[in-house]
């Protein structure tokens, strides 16, 4: 295995497209969804956009507001195991209906060309990172 630092988890996490958020409920019920995201100095931000929903009481926004603390996840997956690794963020997170920086809405429209005719109106999840962890099989 090979050794992994705060730098190197996040780097990795900054680079790559797409997380799964995790969540929990009030009650301890886990919660897992794709998200797109964006990384501003400590803050990854994440919208709820205008891809269809089934709903717009999300339960990701419901377990936010419940408990504040989430994790979000990227990863790597190959045939050849010794190319496998993932890196992890955790922290606390707050839901808003609107930016507080728009640096943090202009990096999600940079990031993500979708966006530019139609950024996301929210409402955005902003998660301050308090601990990069991760793990390489080389």
């Amino acid at each position: 295995m090979a050794t992994w630092s705060e730098a190197w988890a996040r780097s990795r996490f900054v680079a790559t497209p797409v997380a799964r958020l995790a969540t929990v409920s009030a009650a301890g019920v886990p919660h897992l969804v794709p998200v797109v995201f964006a990384v501003v100095g400590p803050t990854i931000v994440t919208a709820v956009d205008h891809k269809p929903k089934s709903t717009t009481r999300l339960r990701r926004l419901r377990n936010i507001v419940e408990t504040g603390r989430v994790t979000l996840l990227v990863d790597e997956y190959a045939e050849d195991w010794s190319q496998l690794w993932w890196a992890r963020a955790d922290g606390a997170a707050q839901v808003v209906d609107a930016v507080p920086d728009p640096a943090l809405l202009q990096a999600l429209t940079t990031r993500y060309p979708q966006y530019t005719d139609r950024p996301p109106a929210g409402p955005f999840i902003l998660v301050d990172v308090q601990r990069w962890s991760g793990w390489s099989a080389s």
